[in-house]
């Protein structure tokens, strides 16, 4: 049975966070934050259309939709922790992300800028 992701508490959140934009955050803060802000996005945008990786730390399906089970899904949105964790909080935009190569978003549905950033932390 996979792990579900879930929100962290906002006391560990908050620095974690803080460390981040200084650019002083460890992996474990990377973790932390990759793996809170994905079920944010997941609570925000239920569904299992689009996968979105964010190695090595998590893995999350949103938007509803066509929901796969094997393989490869119809849409995949893969980049590292820091992005992933810049453009959930709102530092960095996702046609910004995108024009520079900092993700890889393929098939229908992949651009989640729309759903960035998440309000909540």
């Amino acid at each position: 049975m996979p792990v579900r992701l879930r929100p962290a508490d906002p006391a560990v959140v908050g620095p974690a966070l803080a460390r981040f934009r200084e650019g002083a955050a460890d992996d474990a803060d990377l973790r932390l934050l990759t793996k809170h802000l994905l079920a944010l996005l997941v609570a925000r945008a239920p569904g299992g259309a689009v996968e979105v990786r964010v190695p090595p730390f998590a893995v999350a399906q949103c938007l509803s939709g066509t929901r796969h089970t094997r393989g490869t899904p119809p849409a995949v949105v893969e980049m590292d922790p820091v992005t992933w964790v810049a453009l959930a909080v709102g530092d960095l935009q996702w046609a910004d992300a995108a024009r520079d190569a900092r993700l890889v978003a393929s098939g229908e549905r992949s651009d989640l800028g729309h759903l960035l950033p998440l309000a909540a932390l």
